[in-house]
């Protein structure tokens, strides 16, 4: 709460650097903000040329939307999970970059990292929007469920942050880690549901002599709850199950609490570190 307390009293402060993120981030690029569509479009058209057209993978049918078009079911996972990538990537070495601020002024250092993971949430909810677009223009009736969009976004983005929040200011004192990160991720978006069905995922499998159950491990790693829960919301048009929404949340605030408590045990040497 004390946490809290001292954020909203900086809540100026905040969007100044929030702001800062959203104007520097295609700074003197030509299509500017167009690139954050571009970028997830073109890789949907990619994916949905390997994985639809050669390996054959087929999206499921809506239910009960009806839809079945493998780009829109790949785009309904395909953004909140670069949303998670994106912000991870970024607010890891949000406070080696902003070094000489922290040397310089007394405030919460934590919004360095806040003001990233809202600058990229904004570009999350333009990125759904457009892609609510393309749903209606397709005869999916999306526009009741948007609320509900907004909801994941914010549990997502609540999320995110628990993550940043413990990535940022490890990295200052192990500066491998953003490339531990980095591999880490690539790894995680081959674990998730992303370019297929999680029905694809066998039940059980055996491995080294012992029968597992794999989706049932699988299902273990939040994000699968979490890009499952976009794909029903938006693309199947239903609520997510009630387990994957707890399992979602409770994730989400465990990590938020304890990443606003990783970061306050390292906070007091970060001008001394970076």
């Amino acid at each position: 709460m004390s946490v809290a307390r001292k954020l909203i009293e900086k809540r100026e402060l905040i969007s100044i650097f929030t702001l800062r993120e959203l104007r520097t981030k295609y700074k003197r690029s030509v299509l500017g903000w167009t690139w954050s569509l571009i970028n997830p479009l073109a890789t949907a058209l990619l994916y949905t040329l390997v994985f639809s057209l050669i390996l054959k993978v087929e999206a499921p049918v809506g239910n009960p939307s009806g839809i079945k078009n493998y780009t829109v079911y790949l785009l309904c996972a395909l953004l909140p999970f670069q949303f998670f990538n994106s912000t991870l990537t970024t607010s890891v070495d949000v406070l080696v970059s902003n070094g000489n601020l922290i040397k310089k002024a007394a405030f919460p250092r934590s919004i360095f990292v806040l003001s990233v993971v809202m600058a990229m949430t904004l570009t999350l909810v333009i990125e759904l929007g457009v892609l609510a677009i393309i749903l209606l223009a397709m005869g999916n009736s999306v526009l009741p469920w948007l609320p509900l969009v907004l909801v994941l976004v914010f549990i997502e983005s609540i999320f995110v942050l628990g993550v940043a929040l413990m990535a940022s200011v490890w990295n200052v004192y192990f500066r491998d880690l953003k490339y531990l990160i980095t591999i880490a991720l690539q790894f995680m978006f081959y674990l998730t549901p992303v370019l297929y069905p999680i029905t694809l995922v066998p039940k059980h499998s055996e491995i080294f002599g012992t029968d597992l159950p794999v989706r049932a491990l699988y299902r273990l790693n939040p994000l699968v709850g979490m890009v499952e829960s976009y794909r029903a919301v938006l693309y199947d048009l239903r609520f997510p199950s009630v387990g994957t929404m707890l399992y979602t949340i409770g994730w989400s605030v465990a990590l938020l609490v304890v990443g606003f408590w990783v970061f306050g045990r390292n906070e007091r040497r970060l001008a001394e570190e970076v």
